[in-house]
């Protein structure tokens, strides 16, 4: 209930925002959360890069670490962000449904391994009928979730979900006998799945492609200065480079990486290999106009729709992509997955 009445407010917000012209700007704050896909926002910012791409636009971008991921999501709703690192879902069920139009500027990865189910009794999915289960409600998790349940013929109901908090859930897992089971994402599901007894029952490889993590920025602040998004953009597959190479430099830009995740450079590269990156534009563009997108999205925002986040009934929302293909109500678009700054960056014109 809290949660929808949030979500009313940012939508009357939204409105008051959407009515008003875009002014120019040359100030941006951008957030970001501790995830492996993420981490280089920390690192560019942390090296200069983001400093030099704003100042290649006369710029200023402001790069905010955020230590609790769903509370990034809400303060960027809320307006105190221009852009925020968040999934395909919660970039649906929170922003878009609060109102804001939002613009996924870059769709960085997808998670291959990185979300999953881990089980300190349980030895595979059928026996967790009838058990609590720890995640961070209403998220990817929660969708992963439903995703494993209904691939051994079981449903949401046959569990119970505990809504915890992604600051909590390891070390809740690891000292309480009552959180036997939970759902989370990397560091949190390596650091859990490495715990004496734990064991790691389902992870998104097996629903590779679905779990989407991007670079969502408002709609309004590209309009007031597209320049950002080239900023952006181009500081991320600078990053890119440096963070794949495989020598010194880019083991020092991975190791860098890890410490700030809190493991260390095997970690942060395991974490890494069950991460599908797009570590070149042409390959972001790619999936991002792939029909499969759409039918993704649409079997997102129908499990959104069971759970009752966009607002009571399914088409209030509308989500745009880039051939012209709208899930949805058209008249009220507040997703839009537009690959125009990274087609720029793989046509070489940033």
């Amino acid at each position: 209930m809290l949660r929808r009445l949030l979500f009313a407010l940012m939508a009357l917000v939204g409105a008051v925002v959407a009515a008003a012209p875009a002014a120019a700007r040359s100030e941006f704050k951008i957030a970001w959360s501790i995830y492996v896909g993420w981490m280089p926002w920390g690192f560019a910012a942390d090296q200069g890069i983001i400093k030099k791409w704003a100042d290649r636009y006369g710029l200023k971008i402001e790069v905010v670490q955020i230590n609790d991921y769903i509370e990034s999501i809400n303060q960027y709703t809320a307006g105190a962000f221009d852009g925020c690192a968040m999934t395909n879902m919660d970039a649906l069920t929170i922003p878009a449904v609060g109102g804001v139009d939002s613009t996924a500027l870059i769709v960085g990865d997808f998670s291959n391994g990185n979300d999953g189910i881990v089980s300190k009794t349980a030895s595979d999915l059928r026996a967790l009928k009838g058990e609590r289960i720890n995640l961070v409600e209403l998220s990817v998790s929660h969708y992963l979730l439903a995703r494993a349940l209904e691939s051994v013929g079981l449903k949401e109901r046959d569990v119970t979900i505990v809504n915890t908090s992604d600051a909590d859930i390891v070390g809740l897992f690891q000292a309480s006998r009552e959180v036997r089971h939970i759902v989370t994402w990397n560091p949190l599901l390596a650091e859990a799945a490495a715990l004496p007894g734990a064991r790691k029952l389902f992870d998104s490889a097996q629903i590779p492609g679905e779990i989407i993590d991007l670079m969502v920025v408002r709609s309004e602040a590209l309009a007031a200065n597209p320049a950002l998004g080239d900023a952006l953009v181009g500081a991320w597959y600078e990053t890119m480079a440096i963070m794949r190479r495989d020598d010194e430099i880019g083991r020092a830009a991975r190791r860098a990486m890890a410490a700030a995740a809190g493991t260390d450079l095997a970690g942060f590269d395991a974490q890494l290999a069950t991460t599908r990156m797009f570590w070149e534009p042409a390959e972001a563009v790619a999936f991002t106009t792939s029909p499969e997108l759409v039918r993704t999205m649409d079997r997102v925002r129908r499990f959104a729709h069971e759970k009752g986040l966009l607002g009571g009934a399914l088409d209030a929302v509308g989500i745009a992509f880039a051939d012209g293909t709208v899930l949805g109500n058209p008249a009220n678009v507040k997703l839009r997955f537009d690959p125009r700054w990274m087609r720029r960056a793989a046509e070489g014109r940033l």
